[in-house]
């Protein structure tokens, strides 16, 4: 009963703020060409989200691998819907790169249009690696970061796999630093439907691969250097919390 009055009111929360992101887009559109107000509106939604239930945390590692005006390819691992959700608490602006099937979900779909999120069809792979790269530059030179989950699907077993090469052939070609992100628990928010009420999510922002760096390393190293730190950022916070 809790866990549907809990859902009864996000989804309250969220149509107003989805109404509001709307005519932001319209009224901010001239001087917000990154959608920021939009963005800040989706931000309040994860806020109640997380918020109200009393003993949920988001714990954030490594803020200070951060630079708020830098645009970045940010990379993660890809448990579940609620990673999405989960790293709008970061002082950043980002587009997500999204499968076309999200795109069909009441009100999270249209919310996706109204941020400017690229959508991809993953039936046409040469397809959808163009238009990330092709939009993806295009946001990156407004100043906005893009998101990408390099595994190009979800992890059945929590586990870090193979990454697929377009983030890092994005970040080369548009001249941007690479930024990891490592999340821990966002697969266990709920138990079936019900909330998990005590569920702590683990955000480790690792240090970003520089322009620099990106630029003087094949894709291929990039790669597999990302994935190697990411794999042993996930190990270290599962021991953590072990503890």
């Amino acid at each position: 009963m809790l866990s549907i009055l809990y859902y009864l009111v996000v989804l309250v929360v969220a149509i107003v703020l989805y109404v509001a992101s709307f005519i932001a887009l319209v009224v901010c559109y001239p001087f917000d060409k990154k959608r920021v107000v939009v963005h800040t509106l989706s931000k309040w939604i994860t806020d109640v989200f997380f918020g109200l239930p009393p003993h949920m945390r988001r714990e954030v590692i490594g803020m200070q691998n951060i630079d708020p005006k830098q645009p970045y390819v940010i990379v993660l691992n890809h448990n579940s819907m609620v990673d999405i959700m989960s790293i709008y608490n970061l002082p950043l602006v980002f587009k997500w790169v999204s499968k076309r099937e999200v795109y069909r979900i009441p009100i999270v779909g249209r919310l996706l249009f109204a941020h400017g999120d690229i959508v991809i069809n993953r039936a046409s792979a040469k397809e959808a690696m163009q238009l990330v790269h092709q939009k993806g530059m295009e946001w990156l030179a407004k100043g906005a970061c893009v998101s990408i989950f390099p595994e190009g699907t979800r992890s059945k077993d929590g586990e870090i796999h193979n990454f697929k090469a377009g983030a890092f052939i994005l970040a080369k070609d548009a001249g941007v630093p690479i930024l990891p992100i490592v999340l821990e628990g966002t697969n266990r928010v709920t138990r079936g439907w019900k909330m998990n009420w005590r569920n702590k999510i683990t955000i480790k922002v690792l240090p970003a691969v520089s322009k620099e760096q990106v630029e003087a390393m094949s894709i291929k190293d990039v790669m597999a250097q990302v994935h190697d730190d990411m794999v042993a950022a996930l190990a270290e916070i599962r021991a953590n919390n072990a503890k």
